[in-house]
C-alpha cells in the first residue's frame, strides 16, 4: 500500500502543477517565462510532443504508445518485487507515478485543452534551470551549430523519474543481495523441513512396527 501512495502522490502533484501552469501561463502561448531566482531558475511554459525532456522528438502517437508499454512493464515488475528491499521498490514507485503523470498528458490533454485528439496530447513542462543557452561551436561533432539549453525544461514527473532511476541504480545491489539471501534462507528452510520429516519418519517406523506386531502364542 505504501508503494501505491508514493506513485499516487507523485501523480497528483505532477498533474496539479501542470494544470495550474497550463491555465495561468498558457494564454499567451508556449515559452512564456516567469523568473523565480533571476534568470537562473524560471517557470517557462512549454509543451513537449516528444520524450526525454523534448530532446527526442518523434511521432506523438508512437511516443505515447511506447510510454504506455514501458509503464505497463514497470507495473508488472513492481508487482513482482513489491515485497523486496524498501528503498529500491519506493524508487520504482516514484518512476511509475512520474510515468503515469506524463502519460495522462499524452492521452487526455489534447481533448481537455481542445488542441488534438485522444492519444496525441503534449506533455506540459515548466521547470527551467537556465544555466546556459546558446549556439554550440560548429567544430564540435554531432551538435555543432545547434542551439542548446542547459538544462532542458522539465516537470515534476520528470524529476520523479530521474530521481527514481538514480535511486534504483544506487539500491539495486543491496536489493539483489537481499533477494539472494532470502532465496538461500528459503532453500535452507526447505532442506531442514525435509530432513526433520525424514527423521520423524525414521524414528516412528520401528515403533509403529513394534506396536502392530502380533503377540506371540
Amino acid at each position: 500500500m505504501r508503494l501505491v501512495w508514493i506513485a499516487l502522490s507523485v501523480l497528483v502533484l505532477d498533474q496539479v502543477t501542470k494544470i495550474v501552469v497550463r491555465i495561468n501561463m498558457g494564454t499567451t502561448g508556449p515559452r512564456e517565462s516567469i523568473g523565480v531566482l533571476g534568470d537562473w531558475l524560471q517557470l517557462t511554459y512549454t509543451e513537449n510532443p516528444g520524450m526525454a525532456f523534448g530532446i527526442m522528438p518523434g511521432s506523438t502517437s508512437v511516443v505515447t504508445a511506447c510510454s504506455v508499454i514501458a509503464t505497463i512493464l514497470i507495473i508488472v515488475y513492481l508487482l513482482r518485487v513489491r515485497k523486496g528491499y524498501a528503498p529500491y521498490t519506493m524508487c520504482l514507485a516514484a518512476i511509475l507515478g512520474g510515468a503515469i503523470g506524463n502519460i495522462v498528458d499524452r492521452l487526455f490533454y489534447g481533448l481537455i485543452f481542445e488542441y488534438g485528439p485522444f492519444f496525441e496530447g503534449r506533455v506540459v513542462d515548466f521547470i527551467h534551470f537556465n544555466i546556459w543557452s546558446g549556439l554550440v561551436p560548429g567544430d564540435i561533432p554531432l551538435i555543432g551549430g545547434e542551439y542548446l539549453a542547459l538544462f532542458p525544461i522539465f516537470n515534476v514527473a520528470d524529476i520523479a523519474i530521474c530521481g527514481g532511476v538514480a535511486g534504483v541504480l544506487i539500491f539495486q545491489k543491496q536489493f539483489h543481495l537481499r533477494r539472494l539471501a532470502e532465496g538461500e534462507a528459503a532453500a535452507n528452510a526447505e532442506v531442514e523441513a525435509a530432513n526433520a520429516k525424514s527423521d520423524r519418519s525414521a524414528a516412528g517406523g520401528p515403533a509403529f512396527a513394534a506396536e502392530e506386531a502380533p503377540l506371540p502364542d
